[in-house]
């Protein structure tokens, strides 16, 4: 049952930053590419997204 609610947060918040990436002003490739990645990486990638990537990427990515 916890794995269960464990796997629930995690596809809510992977939704959310997918979402949030797409709102960028960048290219739409390298949105792709960034969510894939994010996906694609799991609990890690949206760590890294949240805790470091939310702020920094789409400047970066300009």
């Amino acid at each position: 049952m916890i794995g269960l609610i464990i796997w629930i947060i995690g596809v809510v918040l992977a939704i959310k930053a997918v979402l949030e990436i797409m709102k960028w002003n960048i290219d739409e490739v390298k949105k792709l590419f960034l969510a894939a990645v994010i996906l694609l990486t799991s609990w890690v990638g949206l760590a890294v997204y949240y805790f470091w990537g939310r702020e920094n990427l789409p400047r970066i990515l300009k």
